[in-house]
Order: C-alpha cells, then structure tokens, then sequence
C-alpha cells in the first residue's frame, strides 16, 4: 500500500483486514505508536468537520503530529495544471508545494471538492492524482471530486458492527436537495458496498445515473464477491426488504457546469425523495446511514434520524478509527 486514493485499488483481503485493525483498536487501544517522531500534512481546500478532527486526533493517537494547511488561507493558492502560465491568481505549483512537503512530513492528506463545472474533466480527479503523481511519500484521499474513501470504509466497518460479516440488502438512494453536491460519496459507498460482496440496490431519478466507468467498475467488483447491483427510479418500491439504508444526494452529470439546470430539473422530486418513516417501515428492520452533514427534513425526517436504527453517529466515530488503521498501514514500515 503506496497511497490510499480509492478502494478500488485494494483486493477485498486488504479492505478487509484494515476493518478488522479498526475494529480491535476501537475495541481495545493499544499503547504502539507507528507514527512517534513523524509528522502528517492535512491540506484542506473545502470545509470539514469529521474528517479534519478524526485525522488529527488520529495522527495524535498514533504518536504523531499532524500539520494542517489550507490553500489560500494558511498556505499559498495552489495551481495544479501542467504547462500553465501562472499570470492568473495562483501563487504556487504543487509541484514545488508537495516536493517541499515531502521533504518535511511522511504522508500528506487531500481534500479537495469537485467544483462541478467541467464533468469531464472532473471525473479524473486532477487535483487528487496530481498530488499522487508529485509525492512520494504516501497520500490520503479525504474526499476528492470522485471518491470519498475513508467514509466508505468507516461505512463497511459501521455495517460490519451492526450485522457481522453476512451478506446484507443495502440501499444506496438519491435524496432531494436544494443544491446539486458532488459524487464522492455515493460512488465511495456503492463501490465499497460492491467490494464487500453486499446486494447493492441502487435508487435515482432519471439523468441522476451515476458514472458509467464507475458503475462497470462496481458491477465487476459485485459479481467477483458474490454480490449483485440493480438500478430503479422508483422511490417507493426501492426500500422493500433492505437491511441498510444509506442516503445521499448528488448532482447530475447531465447538467454539470448547468446549476440553474439541475435546480429545475430536481425541483421536481422536491418532498418525494426523502427518506420518512412510511419508507423505513418498509425495509427488514434496516438501518439508517449517511456521511453527515445531512440536511434534517429534506434528505431524512427528524424521526428517522434520531430513532434506534440511525447509526449515523457510529459512522463519524468510525472515522477515527478506520483512518488510524490506514495511516499505520501505510506509515509504520516507513
């Protein structure tokens, strides 16, 4: 393990065992410090919460001590193009910014939102594998344009507390939303949820299809893993029988670049797409999931959110401790 960019670049045993590393280091900490004497840069270009406490608490639990940046606040604006003329309001190249981090720190965590302006160039992650290509010690996606890794992995792990290691019926469903929001998570968890070998059910609204390369992907990870992928855009039949129910808007590529054009096409399916009691009554007793924040009353109702079967909490927790199994795979050899 080099870098930590996606989890579609791991075999479903090395996924597996960093759960399991999660899971005794939740259970039982340990008094090891993999990172004594290292340092871990955290860039932020977008806001956080969960992640931004998680990985420097964790960095702190693991002995070591993290160092945050934010371009264009704590650290000069980036630019991360090739062959640019930086005559624009970009202050530093990444390339000199990450050779220079490196030098400093042993791995370096990158956040960075899709702007949602140009799909296709977008959906390759520029910023993210630019740092991958510059760096060489490892980088730590948290949260790029297209994958939000350490969330879906903090996903498998919260499934994996609550049912064991047993198949399950999961529900990846679109929610209405005043504005469109990247696709990072839903394609994390959908792949993740793939790789694990779980009957994904995947819910939407016509030209809210998720990235065709992406859904390829997913659908050979389900088929190698004993699981299976289906597609429905009916909302009211997409909750029947399911165990975990996890929700989450996206924008559509359709209208990428086009914000006024998303509003009016999803304006719509305003009040239809939101996960209520009516739709929970009719899932297996399943539980209810989301990567937070969540807009209460318009993605899911407060009495969904703050019943028994909402773990979205357990979730956040489980940021801390999937990210500290990350970082100590990656770090404690180096």
């Amino acid at each position: 393990m080099t870098n930590f960019l996606s989890t579609g670049d791991f075999e479903r045993s090395t996924l597996e065992g960093l759960i399991e590393a999660a899971i005794r280091g939740k259970s039982a900490p340990n008094s090891d410090r993999p990172l004594a004497g290292k340092s871990v840069a955290l860039v932020f270009f977008d806001p956080s919460l969960r992640t931004r406490a998680s990985m420097q608490i964790g960095v702190y639990e693991l002995g070591g001590n993290a160092v945050l940046l934010e371009p264009g606040s704590s650290s000069w604006t980036l630019e991360h193009r090739e062959g640019i003329v930086m005559d624009g309001d970009k202050t530093e190249h990444l390339k000199e910014f990450v050779r220079v981090l490196e030098r400093y720190v042993s791995a370096i965590g990158v956040r960075t939102f899709a702007q949602l302006k140009d799909w296709n160039l977008e959906r390759e992650d520029p910023i993210l594998n630019a740092f991958a290509r510059y760096s060489a010690v490892p980088v730590i996606n948290l949260e790029s344009a297209m994958q939000h890794p350490c969330q879906a992995m903090a996903d498998m792990m919260t499934i994996r507390e609550k049912f064991g290691c047993e198949k399950k019926k999961v529900l990846l469903t679109w929610a209405w939303h005043p504005k469109p929001l990247p696709m990072a998570v839903p394609n994390s968890f959908a792949l993740a949820a793939a790789q694990f070998g779980h009957d994904l059910r995947i819910a939407h609204p016509k030209d809210y299809e998720l990235d065709d390369e992406l859904v390829n992907e997913i659908c050979g990870h389900a088929a190698a893993n004993g699981g299976s992928v289906e597609f429905t855009h009916n909302v009211d039949q997409a909750f029947d029988e399911i165990d975990v129910v996890y929700a989450k808007s996206w924008g559509s590529k359709q209208f990428y670049g086009d914000p006024d054009g998303d509003l009016a096409e999803r304006a719509q399916y305003r009040g239809k797409w939101i996960v209520d009691d009516k739709r929970m009554s009719q899932t297996a007793d399943g539980i209810f999931m989301h990567c937070l924040p969540v807009r209460r009353n318009v993605i899911v109702t407060d009495s969904v959110i703050d019943s028994q079967r909402s773990v979205v909490i357990d979730e956040a927790e489980n940021r801390l401790h999937i990210q500290k199994a990350i970082m100590t795979e990656l770090l404690s050899s180096k």
